[in-house]
């Protein structure tokens, strides 16, 4: 395997034919009732029922998703809401997804200078060594707030680097007021989004962070729901990896998801959460398998690599 977080992504995403990804936002009361019901897990006061509840949920999703997609986005949000509770279980599923073969990455959105970024970088990024730790396992890569600068990308960067892991910097967000603040332009028209990418990129491009495949180790996010103002970063940027939000339930379509693809289908992770993770709210899905959500997740993830599929004929 190899040690570069881009030529290892650029290997799952080949091998399981799709750039579709999906993530875990875990909510306790969306989780199925075959679960919520069971004796031991049906307090959703209770931290400890309620998050060995929703390991139990997204487990059993990693093991129906992992044969079809390359990665999982674990957003720790949704665990750290549980305080230490929360954490251990983010951790473990960080080892559940390792064991199926998934890249993983954290979406922590970690962001700030000098040695606050460094203890960041170490805590989301480093192979503790630490005694009782050795056995605890960070992503392969997390989402950053480069926000801050060079200063508040660089120290993750390196830790990447050192790791063999990689990271992903928001550039431009799926949500609708993100235009506000990231399409602001100085007096020479630039966008702040694309001051942004520009930084990154140069980031990206210093010595030992492009790969074999030709791509760097960080990447950029970029909502899918602006195809029209976002599309020329692919162009720009050919050597960036972009994690593209928004495909799904908020409502950036395939062909506007996959134009941050190259032709061979790598450069782009389409991230699918809620509309994957609970297909089984969905009338079409529970139409077909009734109270199974397994089986409703599954298909919603074959139905998502279809049409995603579909999208990418525009490239070709």
């Amino acid at each position: 395997m190899s040690s570069h977080f881009a030529d290892r992504l650029c290997e799952a995403v080949k091998t399981k034919k799709t750039p579709l990804i999906v993530g875990l936002d875990p909510v306790y009361n969306r989780l199925p009732k075959a679960i919520t019901s069971h004796r031991e897990l049906n307090d959703e006061t209770d931290a400890a029922a309620a998050v060995d509840a929703i390991f139990d949920f997204c487990t059993q999703t990693m093991r129906i998703i992992a044969p079809i997609v390359p990665a999982v986005k674990i957003n720790i949000a949704f665990f750290e809401r549980y305080l230490w509770e929360g954490i251990e279980t983010y951790y473990s599923l960080i080892t559940e997804a390792e064991d199926l073969g998934l890249e993983i990455i954290g979406d922590v959105k970690r962001g700030d200078i000098g040695h606050t970024a460094e203890m960041y970088a170490a805590a989301h990024l480093e192979n503790s060594e630490l005694v009782g730790l050795e056995d605890t396992l960070v992503p392969d890569a997390i989402t950053v707030n480069g926000f801050a600068g060079v200063d508040g990308i660089e120290p993750f960067a390196k830790m990447a680097d050192k790791q063999g892991k990689g990271l992903f910097v928001w550039i431009r967000g799926s949500n609708p007021s993100s235009a506000d603040i990231q399409d602001f332009k100085d007096e020479n028209g630039v966008m702040l989004y694309e001051k942004m990418a520009e930084i990154v990129a140069g980031i990206g491009s210093e010595p030992g962070r492009i790969g074999k495949s030709g791509y760097s180790n960080v990447g950029m996010i970029v909502g899918g729901t602006a195809p029209m103002v976002t599309t020329e970063l692919r162009r720009k940027y050919d050597s960036t990896w972009f994690l593209v939000p928004g495909y799904g339930s908020q409502g950036a379509s395939a062909e506007d998801c996959v134009r941050f693809c190259k032709s061979d289908g790598t450069g782009a992770l389409i991230n699918a959460s809620r509309s994957i993770i609970y297909a089984y709210e969905k009338p079409q899905y529970k139409e077909q398998f009734g109270d199974d959500w397994k089986k409703c997740i599954e298909q919603a993830v074959i139905d998502a690599k279809i049409d995603i599929s579909k999208g990418m004929q525009s490239l070709i």
